[in-house]
């Protein structure tokens, strides 16, 4: 026995590639299309739950004799503009103008 009868001795196994059928395909797009959909409400719930505003009371200032919007931007929110702040106070208290009287109760924003 040579070398050539061992070669035709041994047996080749191939394999085929994976071949789905049209029911297989369509399985599978289902399953991708639902675990996109499973990952899509996970992110919607997470960053709707970012957005929601604390629970309690939001917080306030009242007003001292002497005090403007300005100052009292300036001491509770040192780190913002003093414009932006001013503005996002008036906002926030409804107030059409700049003045604000002793003992007025002003609600301000929330940290962020």
């Amino acid at each position: 026995m040579g070398a050539n009868s061992m070669v035709a001795n041994e047996v080749r196994h191939v394999e085929a590639p994976l071949r789905l059928t049209r029911r297989g395909r369509a399985v599978v797009l289902l399953f991708l299309v639902l675990l996109a959909s499973l990952a899509s409400a996970v992110l919607f719930t997470t960053a709707s739950r970012a957005e929601e505003s604390p629970a309690g009371p939001p917080p306030t200032v009242v007003v001292r004799s002497g005090d403007t919007l300005w100052d009292i931007a300036a001491r509770t929110a040192p780190q913002r503009d003093g414009q932006r702040a001013v503005e996002e106070l008036r906002r926030l208290n409804g107030l059409s103008g700049y003045s604000v009287a002793a003992g007025d109760v002003l609600i301000l924003p929330r940290a962020a």
